[in-house]
């Protein structure tokens, strides 16, 4: 009884020494993300991300990690030409429990058009980093990766241990980066008790979990024939038009009227939704323009759903919508292909690693930490129903609404605030005793 009131002042002393190295290291928590947006990881193909893999090392290695390679080797994805090269960092002793680990994804996603400023120049300016992956999520990445050397500079010592990844092809569903790592066993409940994942959701935010998402592919089969005799054909792009136009009118209003209990952001993410991806149409086989009716049009799907949409009657829904229309008109002939599926994921109720995320979240903005849920997948997913690590979350810096965006971008006070939020975090988690 009597150690208690000594205990409250050493540990606020810890907290405020962790606090400091953290607000200390500002300007290389930024150099460090932008060194990170200057590597372009575009996904596809999977550019340069050897070389920062290379980076994220060399950053851990001074930290004082274990660190270690590991390429995604019989995966598909795995090529010469763009490897699927991951890095790990572990702290601490090999068997030392609780463990925490933390995890980023380096690839980003295409730039596209309409950026005012070079999306690959890591440029600071008036408080924020603009760049791809600014938001989502190479500050994500800096921010635990200073975390854990927050500590370590303030001279805490932990009980258990906490790891940094950074992993790739998050972006195109995480199957070379963390799910290689998890099925590995690399990621496991045996080796790990908590995750948290920095993905942009801001500094007063804790995300929970995430909606599901079905990929497919309906293709419509037509009959070719000349241009100008279109009549003797049957044309495939026709036929899609019809289908996407079923979809619209009275799939639509279905999913407009669904709602779920899951604290989705932003507000309308909490209805399921359906999105043409692509649509390619045209004579099967041929890349180029041709005068001929065409007999091939293929349309991919996103079609996200809410935890009260069971994924059999998601997908029994597009079947029977498709099938309907084929029916209504004579010489219509679609077949769906699916692509993937991602069920809705969340972390149990009152999971340790939310509540340390709160109680960091207020002592450092002052502010009582939202939980919400994310209306796109991320690795929480493969770290829970692949390893089994059922206490993940996501964490960290930028606005997810900049996310894929142009001129992407992150305020620096905000990634100083998550660092020091997750090392308060992993402080509780996993020590000091």
């Amino acid at each position: 009884m009597r150690s208690a009131p000594r205990q409250r002042p050493r540990r606020a002393a810890l907290i405020d020494r962790v606090l400091a190295e953290a607000e200390a290291a500002r300007d290389e928590i930024v150099a460090f993300t932008a060194d990170l947006i200057r590597i372009p990881t575009v996904n596809p193909p999977g550019d340069f991300y050897r070389e920062c893999a290379e980076l994220i090392h060399g950053r851990l290695q001074e930290a004082g990690m274990a660190v270690q390679y590991v390429a995604a080797e019989g995966r598909p994805e795995h090529t010469p030409d763009h490897p699927r090269i991951n890095v790990i960092g572990r702290s601490g002793d090999a068997g030392a429990r609780p463990r925490l680990h933390l995890n980023g994804h380096f690839d980003v996603v295409p730039p596209g058009d309409d950026w005012t400023v070079d999306p690959f120049a890591g440029l600071v300016r008036d408080g924020r980093i603009y760049g791809r992956g600014a938001s989502d999520m190479k500050s994500g990445i800096a921010a635990a990766v200073f975390a854990v050397e927050a500590i370590r500079r303030a001279g805490v010592r932990l009980h258990g241990a906490v790891d940094v990844s950074g992993t790739v092809d998050e972006e195109s569903g995480g199957f070379a980066g963390v799910a290689h790592l998890c099925e590995a066993g690399l990621i496991s409940a045996e080796n790990t008790d908590f995750a948290i994942i920095p993905e942009p959701f801001g500094p007063a935010r804790v995300c929970v979990g995430h909606r599901g998402v079905y990929w497919f592919d309906v293709v419509a089969h037509g009959h070719t024939a000349h241009g100008s005799m279109s009549h003797l054909g049957h044309s495939a792009i026709d036929d899609m038009g019809a289908l996407l136009e079923t979809l619209r009118t009275e799939l639509g209003p279905d999913l407009a009227a669904r709602l779920s209990e899951l604290p989705v952001v932003p507000e309308p993410s909490r209805r399921p939704s359906l999105n043409v991806n692509a649509i390619i149409g045209g004579q099967a086989g041929e890349t180029s323009q041709s005068p001929c009716v065409a007999d091939r049009c293929t349309a991919t799907f996103d079609r996200r759903f809410i935890p009260e949409e069971p994924f059999a009657d998601v997908r029994d829904e597009i079947v029977g919508l498709v099938k309907a229309v084929e029916a209504a008109e004579r010489g219509r002939r679609f077949t769906i292909e699916d692509r993937m599926t991602v069920h809705p994921t969340w972390a149990p109720r009152g999971s340790p690693v939310v509540t340390a995320l709160s109680r960091a979240v207020q002592s450092v903005t002052g502010a009582d930490a939202e939980q919400v849920a994310s209306p796109g997948t991320y690795d929480q997913k493969h770290f829970a129903r692949i390893a089994g690590v059922e206490h993940c979350v996501a964490y960290g810096p930028g606005p997810l609404e900049e996310a894929h965006q142009p001129d992407e971008s992150c305020a620096v006070d905000d990634i100083v605030a998550s660092t020091q939020v997750m090392a308060l975090a992993a402080m509780e988690l996993v020590g000091p005793p």
